[in-house]
């Protein structure tokens, strides 16, 4: 049977907009003609620190001015979960998918990109990495976060999805609680395996979970469209 094709691309270290922008041209191709193709897997590294504020909010306008008062950039958007921290040195994957060619329903998408990060841990040398059921998202080390989830769906199209901490400054999730969870830490593949992990290392491996997972074939794109 025929795989679907997920088309890929990696915009390489760019601001935190301009993956926004992309994805949401991706969401009106899938919308105008839902049913008809895949979608697009959008990967990045943030040039620059940002907070970001979910559906379920998670920063107030004095708590936004003392993070802007830091240097970072600050954005609600429509994802779900709190509030969370993108930065340098983090995998930020946000597959714009149409669930309907790639047999899926928002749980198992879910699901699926929780499978790719703790795949990759695997990969990296981290066999203990883990979802972890509700209220706790992403992927975790023990009690500490390596990876934030965080999707949206409509009419069956996604968008978001997830950040994986490489080689981010851990610093910055200092200034909020990260997802609303109080009393756990956040962790990245450099503080585990102790030695400095890129984005670029991480790429080829989290291609092969996702392909893995998704059960789809990636095709490369030069160029945004």
């Amino acid at each position: 049977m025929r795989q679907p094709a997920v088309r890929l691309l990696w915009l390489s270290q760019v601001p935190y907009a301009e993956l926004l922008a992309l994805q949401e041209r991706w969401l009106r191709r899938l919308q105008a003609e839902p049913g008809t193709e895949a979608g697009a897997l959008l990967l990045c590294e943030p040039a620059g620190p940002v907070y970001t504020a979910g559906l379920r909010g998670g920063l107030t306008s004095e708590e936004a001015t003392r993070l802007r008062a830091l240097g970072a950039d600050v954005r609600a958007i429509g994802r779900g979960g709190l509030a969370t921290f993108h930065g340098p040195g983090q995998l930020l994957c946000h597959p714009v998918l149409d669930l309907r060619p790639l047999g899926l329903r928002l749980r198992a998408h879910v699901a699926a990109l929780e499978a790719c990060a703790v795949r990759l841990c695997e990969l990296q040398g981290l066999p203990g990495a883990r979802a972890r059921p509700p209220p706790y998202t992403g992927v975790w080390l023990g009690e500490r976060k390596i990876c934030a989830i965080g999707v949206r769906c409509g009419r069956h199209i996604t968008s978001h999805g997830l950040a994986l901490n490489c080689s981010t400054d851990l610093t910055w999730f200092e200034h909020i609680v990260p997802c609303g969870l109080v009393g756990t830490g956040v962790t990245s593949l450099s503080k585990e395996l102790q030695r400095h992990v890129t984005v670029d290392e991480v790429i080829p491996r989290f291609l092969e979970a996702f392909k893995e997972t998704y059960k789809c074939t990636l095709i490369s794109e030069d160029s945004p469209s």
